[in-house]
């Protein structure tokens, strides 16, 4: 399956090319995956937003590249632990938040460790939300809070400290962890630039308890202080791009910007896209519940503001990060990613032609047009992600049929009902 541009921006541009090796200004392109946290498709500018500006990604877009189709789990947990070891979530047994039996650093292989391996600093900063903790899983500088969305001791005392480097401090009722997360950022790129590094960023926004930021109105009502929230995460990704050029590292960097799932259900109908909700939320098995955004930006990638209709799922990260840094991929594991870093070089490509969801033990595959449940469901694309047509079993719909054969194949070479006992290796 060949991917396919917009036919808008094909006829307008272009094939997307990278720099050759001799031209690039680094031999290993530093990267950086902004991972935020509850935004669905719906919340972000670029991809027709009716509600919410996002000036900043906006323009990561326009200077990069902004998939249409990728797939996060619904849930937070799974997809963090899916990003960073290319495994569907019944072979590593995180199905759910806090799902057990946990992850084991002396088993199980993370991005850091293969990054590191092929010369790389590596750093996290913000939300973690697996099991054990950055530095356990080999991240060489760390910054971490507890909870999501506790990050601001405005009326109540939600969160007290925070950790960095495991180095405990607290935090006063003046400070507000988004910005401590950056100055932290800040400081990790200026004493690191001069060599290649992996920047795992997971910001706290724009999770639940939705608070005032710096820059909201003191009389603003929950709708405005959600909005309020958007914009300061989307402040931030500027404020980081502009410590790039500053430090002469943009043409040198490629900053990835994603989330851990969709919308959560409370704001979904706010987050609209030409005046259409979006089929489900966070925590549904639908397009609102993994369809999330994906946007790749650096000064490599040229030209910019192309739109990828490829399909990519969460577990592709790993290979494609792996694929960038010149990482050797571990053996003895069974990886489910499929590296889109060809895409990004504008070389000829194999794009998955499925992507896998799943939330506790129930879960779908999905191909371009179709997408079809554990129990059997088979429901039409076509108008996604704001229609899912569910299909009579008795349809005589030749494509249907086809699409039926072809995804149930791919469930059972999955065998994904292994997911209430962790697969071995």
């Amino acid at each position: 399956m060949k991917h396919t541009l917009t036919l808008l921006t094909a006829l307008l541009l272009p094939p997307l090319t990278v720099l050759h090796a001799a031209e690039a200004p680094a031999s290993k392109p530093n990267i950086i995956f902004i991972l935020a946290d509850d935004v669905g498709i719906g919340n972000v500018g670029c991809y027709g937003s009716d509600n919410f500006k996002t000036p900043n990604l906006d323009a990561l877009a326009k200077s990069g590249l902004r998939f249409s189709q990728c797939y996060a789990m619904p849930q937070c947990s799974p997809s963090r632990c899916l990003l960073m070891t290319g495994r569907y979530p019944f072979r590593t047994g995180l199905t759910f938040n806090n799902s057990h039996p946990p992850l084991d650093p002396k088993r199980d292989v993370m991005i850091p460790t293969l990054m590191k391996q092929a010369g790389y600093i590596t750093a996290s900063v913000g939300k973690w939300h697996i099991t054990l903790g950055p530095s356990e899983w080999g991240f060489d500088k760390h910054f971490v809070f507890p909870g999501s969305g506790h990050y601001w001791r405005d009326k109540a005392p939600l969160t007290k400290w925070y950790k960095v480097n495991n180095e405990k401090r607290n935090l006063t009722d003046s400070q507000y962890l988004p910005d401590l997360m950056h100055d932290f950022l800040v400081d990790f790129l200026t004493k690191n630039k001069e060599q290649p590094f992996f920047l795992y960023y997971p910001m706290s926004h724009i999770h639940q308890p939705i608070v005032r930021t710096p820059d909201s109105k003191p009389d603003a009502d929950d709708y405005h202080l959600y909005a309020d929230n958007i914009e300061y995460m989307d402040k931030l990704v500027g404020k980081l791009t502009t410590e790039l050029e500053r430090l002469n590292l943009r043409e040198k960097t490629l900053i990835f910007l994603s989330s851990d799932n969709g919308t959560a259900g409370a704001y979904a109908k706010k987050s609209t896209i030409k005046g259409r909700e979006i089929h489900g939320h966070k925590l549904s098995l639908s397009e609102g519940g993994s369809r999330v955004p994906l946007i790749v930006s650096g000064g490599c990638l040229k030209p910019g503001g192309q739109v990828l209709n490829d399909l990519v799922d969460f577990s592709d990260f790993f290979t494609t990060f792996a694929d960038l840094g010149g990482a050797k991929l571990p053996e003895g594991l069974k990886l489910d990613g499929r590296s889109f870093a060809p895409q990004l070089r504008g070389e000829k490509s194999s794009p998955r032609e499925w992507i896998f969801a799943q939330a506790h033990d129930n879960f779908y595959v999905r191909e371009q047009g179709f997408k079809l449940t554990k129990n059997y469901q088979l429901f039409d694309m076509k108008d996604a992600p704001f229609v899912e047509n569910l299909m009579k079993n008795d349809s005589t719909d030749a494509s249907a049929i086809a699409a039926r054969k072809r995804l149930q194949a791919v469930l059972d070479q999955l065998n994904p009902t292994k997911a209430n006992k962790k697969e071995s290796p």
